[in-house]
């Protein structure tokens, strides 16, 4: 139970961080309501178990990291993340009372939802800062950090079993430093070009999507407008409310056009803006980082002693890269770094193995 009330705690706390650096008064004051609401939580929670709330409100290192993170890279990053823990608690509780038995009213998701429910009652809030905040809460968030933890581990696992399995041919002498860097060098090529055509395709894909959204808003605006009023209403907005809002947003064509974007075809235009090389470049970087941690001591050694740093540096760079994933998971850091520990290990022991076995076939 402690660990839900640190949940609720550190919720409030961000959601605090994202009001203070909110630019938008009323999505600002969404913002507010949305601590005020976890802090209730927590405190319900605490006084259940007869805690002392007090002691409990202090904002824990995960949630400090990702106001850092959040003043670094922009506070979307930290809304996505948190929006996916909150999906992640919903669905936690959905399982539990499904293997339970237990009736589902509906409020088991209520985190995920609270922020549309806040801007139904909110009636200062347009149809332009729906569609802003809309914008918001679908934006990259904790994706482009998963992204940079994947692509490190992928480096890391990759590399360090390649470099094991030469290793153990060869009992870490000749070959292995050449193997680990045409390893480092074609797996980050190979990321970069993936990233590239992935990226570029979508882009592709969604601008001709975009084109014929444009067309079919220009020749039957009535119709599209229609369109709108209706997906407001079944998100739960009553049709008074629904038909204003896409009233008010056709006003401005592009401000339609971007909203009919979002809502009918769940493309947000920000992340169209994103350039494909830059993306190809950040992969193979990340890539590299994590390729070269298992390669390095055989820049310097060879032989046994080589092998023993290989592992003991790839071991650190795996529980580092467990640790880094409990900013999205909000699972204990010793649990998620020793588990990624030892997953990484075993790849590597069974191409070290691999490895051995072809080279006492080779030397036999």
């Amino acid at each position: 139970m402690k660990r839900h009330i640190q949940t609720e705690v550190d919720a409030s706390y961000l959601y605090g961080k994202l009001a203070d650096n909110e630019p938008d008064e009323s999505i600002a004051k969404v913002f507010r309501q949305m601590k005020e609401i976890e802090k209730g939580h927590a405190e319900a929670f605490a006084k259940k178990e007869t805690m002392n709330i007090t002691n409990l409100m202090n904002p824990s290192w995960r949630a400090k990291v990702l106001n850092i993170i959040g003043k670094t890279f922009g506070y979307n990053y930290v809304l996505g993340v948190l929006m996916d823990t909150e999906k992640s608690i919903s669905n936690s509780i959905l399982v539990a009372k499904k293997k339970s038995d237990m009736n589902i009213n509906g409020s088991e998701t209520n985190h995920v939802k609270i922020l549309r429910m806040l801007m139904d009652n909110e009636a200062k809030v347009s149809g332009e800062n729906v569609a802003k905040l809309e914008s918001k809460h679908r934006s990259v968030g904790g994706n482009a950090l998963r992204a940079a933890v994947l692509g490190g581990n992928d480096g890391l696992v990759s590399n360090f079993s390649l470099i094991m399995g030469v290793a153990g041919a060869t009992a870490g002498q000749q070959g292995v430093l050449l193997a680990g860097m045409a390893g480092m060098l074609a797996g980050a090529l190979s990321m970069a070009l993936g990233e590239w055509i992935s990226v570029k395709s979508s882009q592709e894909l969604y601008e001709n999507q975009m084109q014929l959204e444009m067309e079919e808003l220009e020749a039957n605006p009535e119709a599209e407008m229609q369109e709108l009023a209706l997906i407001y209403m079944a998100k739960g907005i009553s049709e008074i409310q629904a038909h204003q809002m896409a009233h008010d947003i056709m006003q401005n064509k592009e401000t339609a056009h971007e909203v009919l974007v979002r809502e009918e075809l769940g493309i947000n235009p920000e992340e169209l803006k994103g350039s494909a090389f830059e993306a190809a470049i950040f992969s193979f970087i990340l890539f590299t980082v994590g390729a070269i941690i298992p390669l390095f001591p055989f820049m310097f050694s060879s032989g046994i002693n080589a092998i023993i740093y290989s592992v003991i540096a790839g071991s650190a760079g795996l529980f580092l890269i467990g640790a880094s994933i409990t900013l999205f998971t909000g699972k204990s850091v010793w649990y998620s770094g020793f588990r990624q520990v030892l997953f990484g290990l075993a790849a590597a022991a069974i191409t070290f193995g691999i490895g051995r076995l072809i080279g006492v076939s080779l030397a036999g």
